[in-house]
């Protein structure tokens, strides 16, 4: 990792009202290959934080630390400033939702969410207010008698949730929770579990592979890769200023160009691309002229009207490839400075002008959308 990035991510752990803290957490299944090195991580007390990143990135890994369901090979972790590596899963007062639901399919729904209550030596009284509440909460109170067999799969990840929050904890985990529903079922739980989130004020740490979902929900975002936080930063940041090239194509649709830094100072540089032309760009996680990089554009950010370029636009010529119609937007891909895969996303108004394959055009766009990476 640059230390671009390091120096990105200490000041964002800096939080106030710490209630969960890794402290140079390490993990190895066999003695030798590390899968989460060196974890330093805070998480503030009511905060919705995303560990987000590709399979074998070590993010689900630190969530069943977190869990108690894998102890650290090194280093500490903290709950509310308790030490938690020797404490059971069961007496970390943790709620937990997981992808494939984890309901008793013998019990009901009512004896589901009982089972927490029970652990924990409630009376029946107060067991059966509890359920009433939560199952008010996933609005799923007509379900209490049903088994989780007669249940759809967002009837059933509601109840999970319910169940996880039966018991009042100050932590709940999500373990890829919307990961097996439908596209428009999995965008509604998305708003469900982040309008109890903000109506409870519960600690939420939540694992997914989908950035979509890390957007839409989270205060802040851990990137994960090899083990590693890339970069830890609320979603805006993290999609409008990515630290290093990992980060840049990992979060969102981008397009990369290599080239050279051909000279640097005053927070721009120049590159020159592989075919020869001089851009301006945000220099990141590049320190001198002579270093090669790849520059990052967002297809949002390019322009193909004269008159919609904006002030100090970087113009460039391209040749429309294909085009690709996704409703509210069209998607063209280009031939821009030797790369074919560059994509303008444009706005499906009524009277846009339609590409062609093969036709030349110049777009452009402002420098400042323009970011200067590290080589992949």
């Amino acid at each position: 990792m640059s230390t671009a990035t390091a120096a990105r991510i200490n000041p964002e752990d800096d939080v106030k009202d710490s209630f969960v803290s890794f402290e140079r957490v390490q993990k190895s299944y066999d003695g030798e290959t590390l899968v989460v090195k060196d974890l330093n991580l805070t998480i503030a007390k009511g905060e919705f934080l995303t560990m987000l990143g590709p399979s074998g990135s070590g993010k689900t890994t630190c969530l069943m630390m977190l869990a108690g369901f894998e102890t650290a090979t090194s280093g500490e972790i903290l709950l509310a400033g308790r030490p938690i590596n020797s404490v059971p899963p069961h007496k970390r007062g943790i709620g937990m939702v997981f992808q494939n639901y984890a309901l008793f399919p013998h019990m009901t729904v009512g004896e589901n969410l009982a089972f927490p209550l029970k652990v924990r030596g409630l009376g029946k009284a107060e067991r059966d207010a509890k359920i009433v509440r939560a199952l008010d909460m996933v609005q799923m109170g007509r379900l209490v008698n049903r088994r989780p067999a007669q249940m759809s799969g967002g009837q059933q990840q509601r109840i999970a949730l319910a169940r996880a929050l039966v018991f009042d904890p100050q932590l709940v985990l999500m373990d890829e929770p919307l990961g097996a529903l439908d596209k428009q079922l999995r965008e509604h739980m998305q708003f469900e579990i982040k309008r109890l989130h903000e109506e409870l004020g519960i600690t939420v740490v939540y694992v997914t592979h989908d950035q979509g979902e890390a957007l839409t929900m989270s205060d802040r975002v851990a990137v994960f890769n090899d083990g590693r936080i890339q970069q830890l930063a609320p979603p805006a940041e993290l999609y409008e200023r990515p630290v290093n090239s990992f980060v840049a194509q990992f979060i969102g649709e981008n397009n990369k160009l290599p080239g050279r830094i051909e000279a640097l100072g005053q927070g721009v540089a120049t590159v020159r691309l592989v075919t020869g032309e001089l851009i301006d760009a945000t220099p990141v996680n590049i320190t001198a002229a002579g270093q090669e990089t790849l520059v990052s554009i967002r297809p949002e950010r390019i322009e193909f009207k004269p008159e919609m370029m904006p002030a100090g636009a970087h113009r460039i010529g391209a040749q429309v490839l294909d085009v690709i119609y996704m409703g509210d937007v069209l998607r063209v891909r280009m031939k821009v400075a030797g790369s074919e895969d560059f994509v303008m996303k444009c706005r499906n108004t009524l009277g846009q002008r339609r590409f062609k394959p093969g036709e030349l055009v110049e777009i452009g766009w402002h420098p400042e959308d323009a970011r200067a990476l590290d080589p992949i």
